[in-house]
């Protein structure tokens, strides 16, 4: 993987760049369209190329679930067996430490303090767990993370090894190292407690990557050697002291590039990635986990990430939410029973050159599993190329400019 910085934003920390990978090259800032379990999610790998996506990420833990890793493998690695011809990410697993554990049955999310609106709380609810009051499925130890699954309660074990072997099987370009993700609800002590363990578990992690590496190079002849990155992440809560110390120690480790844990306030997250963008290497990329509300990618951004990875824009999507530039609108309003016009008039995706918000909405009443497809595509669509207009704001010189005008018709008027 090669990193190549084009420009810098003037005064601020943001760049625009480029990532070279074996399947291609990925003009930075990017979003990265999650595909968790090897496919995103009512659409073909077809139609997320068509809409303008430049790579996708998969999640480690569910595809070592069904279909497991060597089927994967086996199956041709990632890229062939979801038909994948661009770059590939998947994440270490380590969010499920989160997700399975003290977040279960709860509406706790990797952000704290969000955004107080109705598509927000249609959110919350949309991501409870539906198995309220039972008790975690994942524990944390030393050695890695005790997971239960959530298909039938088998017990699973997540080390950092296993996490980099399982990684490694399933073939993606950029790999993360293992690590805790923390609540931010969780006091200093145990962020701390959790940030030290995760920079045990990177040592470990890129320890046994290198090994792989090592392993591949010694293969028998006609077998591909391993090119995949691995990234490190920093960890660190809300506290900007243990941010700066987990960017310093993280940043001093060989990784390829870095990723940006959560847990922080939402209304903080400029604040927040700069503390971290300061303190690591200027010359690889920086990857914030698991953001992807328009809003946040103008802070991000001029605060120094080059990538990011969401599964809000799908899964709003899929419960009725959609963006415009005018803010989020929801299908379920009666006015758009005979709105007989594109979602948005200067939409160039698939959806709005097709077909209108009354069918949309129209299909959406009626269940009609299209209702997903369209909604996702333009949902996609909108956020691809809002990063993608953010990078080009930065190579013309205009990012402030056009972040004001965004931000001003986007928050204006929030349609019910």
């Amino acid at each position: 993987m090669k990193f190549t910085i084009e420009k810098k934003l003037s005064g601020k920390l943001g760049r625009a760049g480029k990532i070279e990978t074996p399947h291609g090259i990925i003009n930075t800032p990017a979003f990265i369209v999650v595909g968790t379990k090897a496919t995103v999610k009512a659409m073909t790998p077809e139609q997320v190329k068509d809409l303008g996506a430049q790579a996708v990420l998969a999640n480690t833990y569910h595809l070592y679930l069904e279909p497991g890793e060597k089927i994967v493998k086996n199956g041709g690695g990632l890229h062939k067996f979801m038909n994948w011809s661009g770059p590939t990410f998947t994440d270490s697993g380590g969010f499920q430490a989160f997700s399975l554990g003290v977040a279960f049955g709860t509406t706790i999310s990797k952000l704290s303090k969000p955004q107080s609106n109705s598509f927000d709380e249609r959110e919350k609810k949309s991501e409870s767990v539906r198995s309220e009051g039972m008790p975690p499925l994942a524990k944390i130890t030393e050695d890695g993370v005790i997971f239960k699954s959530y298909r039938d309660g088998s017990e699973h074990f997540f080390s950092p090894e296993k996490s980099i072997e399982i990684q490694n099987s399933i073939g993606a370009d950029i790999i993360f190292a293992f690590d805790e993700c923390t609540s931010p609800t969780a006091d200093k002590k145990y962020q701390k407690e959790a940030m030290d363990r995760t920079h045990r578990w990177a040592t470990r992690s890129l320890a046994r990557h290198r090994e792989l590496q090592v392993e591949s190079t010694k293969s028998k002849v006609g077998e591909k050697k391993s090119e995949q990155a691995i990234f490190g992440v920093v960890q660190g809560g809300r506290f900007e002291d243990l941010r700066k110390e987990s960017a310093g120690v993280i940043g001093s480790m060989d990784f390829d590039g870095f990723g940006i844990g959560g847990s922080f306030d939402k209304e903080d997250i400029g604040t927040a990635v700069s503390w971290v963008n300061k303190e690591l290497p200027e010359g690889k990329p920086r990857h914030l986990l698991g953001i992807g509300e328009p809003e946040d990618f103008f802070l991000a951004i001029e605060n120094g990430c080059d990538t990011f990875d969401c599964v809000a824009p799908t899964r709003q999507a899929r419960n009725g939410t959609l963006y415009t530039k005018q803010g989020k609108i929801h299908i379920d309003n009666a006015k758009y029973r005979e709105y007989f016009a594109p979602i948005e008039a200067d939409c160039m995706c698939y959806t709005c050159s097709h077909y209108t918000l009354a069918y949309i909405a129209y299909l959406a009443r009626t269940k009609e599993l299209l209702a997903h497809t369209l909604s996702s595509i333009h949902n996609l669509h909108f956020i691809v190329h809002l990063v993608e207009d953010i990078r080009q704001s930065i190579l013309n010189e205009t990012f402030d400019k056009f972040k004001n005008s965004f931000l001003e018709g986007y928050r204006k008027t929030e349609k019910n």
